[in-house]
């Protein structure tokens, strides 16, 4: 099976892009006990911008590096567009990344 591995990086160098222009992004990482939450997305212990630059971008990195299969399917976007909600803050083309990295590894794949 193909793996979209290329376009993958491309939208998660996008991310990452996004939350360092919304100023979002950390120099500092949180505890490791915060990177250990059993909840979706780590809402318990980390803000969304936390979970997206903190686990999400660097496993997903990860899994492309080692040329690993990666998730067939992805819903990230609901979620901050949820989070971001009520911020104030323009995500608009944070989400619009996160959207088409849940587009494409949604879509149906090729053998």
């Amino acid at each position: 099976m193909r793996e979209p591995w290329l376009e993958s990086g491309r939208l998660l160098d996008a991310i990452e892009r996004e939350l360092r222009a919304l100023d979002l992004w950390e120099a500092v990482p949180p505890a490791p006990a915060a990177l250990e939450s059993g909840q979706p997305f780590c809402y318990d212990t980390l803000e969304a911008n936390q979970w997206l630059q903190w686990v999400f971008l660097p496993r997903m990195r990860a899994l492309i590096a080692a040329g690993a299969p990666l998730p067939t399917t992805c819903h990230v976007a609901e979620y901050l567009e949820e989070f971001y909600r009520e911020s104030g803050l323009p995500v608009v083309g944070l989400i619009r990344a996160v959207r088409a990295i849940d587009q494409l590894l949604s879509a149906p794949r090729l053998a």
